[in-house]
């Protein structure tokens, strides 16, 4: 994830990131907290995975300036 943000903030020159995960996935909740993400709500039926609409944790970051 650190390579991907270092990629996406530097030669890509993007402003924001966001990524999402399924609430009951704490690992990665977890892991995207650790690398700077920020939470920042809950979108219900965002995914459909296995043929059943998944609710997801929303995150995001922002480059730093």
């Amino acid at each position: 994830v650190k390579a991907v943000i270092d990629f996406a903030f530097g030669p890509l020159g993007l402003h924001r990131l966001e990524a999402a995960c399924m609430p009951h996935n704490a690992r990665s909740a977890d892991l995207l907290s650790r690398c700077g993400f920020s939470e920042e709500g809950y979108a219900r039926a965002y995914l459909k995975i296995n043929g059943e609409w998944r609710d997801h944790r929303l995150f995001g970051l922002i480059a730093p300036s």
